[in-house]
């Protein structure tokens, strides 16, 4: 399924019309990268629900400031919070970068698309 989700033009293709590149291969990865991010905030919250008690809202809010990087908001009090927290934190790191990465994909893809292409006509003249 990744493989159709995320396929790109062989190199020796044309571009895709910026429409279709907006529409079909950006609008594909930002909805992969907005259930990634779903996921991670869901898993947070009930983390959060399940190791200090927190209500929905607060969990909400505690998970969702991690994810974005910005740190916890409400002290935790449990070892399992504490501990939750901190490997919380470090997988929210890495879903940063990777979806970083998978946003910037397609436009890196495309750049270096054209530039092929340049080349190649470049090398027939």
């Amino acid at each position: 399924m990744s493989r159709y989700l995320f396929r790109y033009e062989h190199r020796g293709d044309p571009l895709l019309p910026w429409r279709a590149f907006l529409l079909h291969r950006v609008g594909r990865t930002a909805a992969a990268a907005t259930a990634v991010i779903v996921v991670s905030l869901v898993l947070g919250m009930l983390g959060y629900r399940l190791t200090e008690s927190m209500g929905w809202l607060d969990a909400f809010l505690n998970a969702s400031m991690i994810l974005g990087g910005m740190g916890p908001v409400a002290t935790l009090h449990t070892s399992a919070g504490k501990l939750f927290a901190g490997l919380y934190a470090l997988y929210s790191g890495l879903v940063l970068v990777g979806t970083a990465a998978l946003l910037l994909a397609p436009f890196m893809h495309r750049l270096m698309h054209r530039f092929h292409l340049e080349g190649q006509r470049e090398g027939r003249n």
